[in-house]
């Protein structure tokens, strides 16, 4: 799947950089404003995991202008595994940044050390679960198997194993029978090691995704392919596979790390705090007719609750005495 570019009408999904520039905006302004509490460090690492086209971290480093010593103190790392996306990201982010002002790393523990500002859009949701169902036995490993006529593949319960119930957490042990829940060690490794690292060095952390703030017992995985939903069996390695993320679970590893928590809150609330609704207007004094119409179109796309306002969920973890950081009640 990492073959090709995803992205874009001629892909599989769109993320929320690609629908309005107004995203990337208001990330890159709440990063000045996390950069200016944290006492403006020069050099900051700026990162981002998972940047798509690069289209969010361009859009941020110009709002960003505005201030040109954060700018100036700001030092661009992508973490991105995809050789497509980098070329991408790379053509992306030229106008923006002179050759080789940009860093690439395969993982987040790959990161420089210093001042961190991280932004996590629509990445975690990507990473690998594991599903564990309830039987009348118990909890029993949700696995995908060859169909026995060697015609394509089905999901099927794997053998009991006392093991799995040290992997079922507290608020599921009473879950009724067919309950399902979803344990996601590569999004617990990814958190630990961002929290780990706000424990020990200043900055915050930025984490919007489609997902829950309270226990599911069902599954959330999804296939989309050419931006229909997709059967998840369904020719793999052609559609894009991803699960909501536990945003509970993510609150809860954040708070035994002893770090700064604030959220999770909606995607549309954030953006609204942020100020979404004034650039709205803003970009719309300048256009025409139709362009303005796009606009708020996009903002609605955004910020209504019955598209991604209420869905996408966002949650801010910081280092120690970095507190109050926009977009959060």
């Amino acid at each position: 799947y990492m073959k090709a570019d995803p992205l874009g009408a001629a892909g599989d999904f769109i993320t929320a950089p690609e629908i309005s520039q107004m995203f990337g905006e208001l990330i890159g302004l709440w990063c000045v404003d996390c950069w200016q509490k944290m006492g403006a460090p020069n050099p900051v690492v700026l990162a981002e995991a998972g940047p798509g086209r690069g289209t969010l971290m361009a859009d941020a480093l110009r709002a960003a202008g505005q201030v040109p010593a954060f700018r100036a103190a700001a030092q661009v790392h992508l973490i991105e595994v995809s050789p497509a996306l980098k070329a991408k990201q790379a053509a992306t982010l030229a106008p923006y940044l002179p050759a080789g002002q940009v860093s690439w790393h395969d993982t987040i523990g790959d990161l420089p050390e210093g001042p961190l500002l991280l932004i996590m859009n629509e990445f975690l949701d990507a990473l690998p679960v594991r599903q564990f169902q309830r039987s009348d036995g118990g909890w029993r490993e949700r696995v995908i198997v060859a169909n026995p006529d060697g015609d394509g593949l089905s999901f099927a319960l794997g053998p009991s194993d006392p093991l799995i119930s040290h992997l079922i957490p507290p608020e599921a042990r009473d879950a009724p029978v067919d309950s399902i829940i979803e344990v996601s060690p590569a999004v617990e490794a990814q958190m630990m090691e961002v929290c780990e690292r706000l424990a020990r060095q200043a900055g915050a952390a930025l984490i919007i995704d489609y997902g829950h703030t309270a226990p599911r017992f069902h599954s959330s995985l999804q296939a989309v392919r050419r931006h229909r939903y997709h059967p998840f069996l369904d020719r793999p390695g052609e559609a894009d596979l991803t699960a909501h993320v536990n945003f509970f679970q993510l609150t809860k590893l954040a708070a035994q790390a002893g770090i700064g928590v604030q959220g999770p809150t909606t995607q549309g609330r954030f953006l609204q705090q942020l100020g979404i609704d004034v650039r709205a207007q803003h970009l719309c004094a300048k256009a025409t007719g139709p362009q303005a119409k796009e606009i708020m179109s996009a903002k609605d796309r955004l910020t209504d609750p019955g598209q991604m306002g209420e869905p996408f969920k966002v949650l801010a973890i910081t280092s120690a005495g970095l507190a109050g950081v926009a977009g959060f009640d």
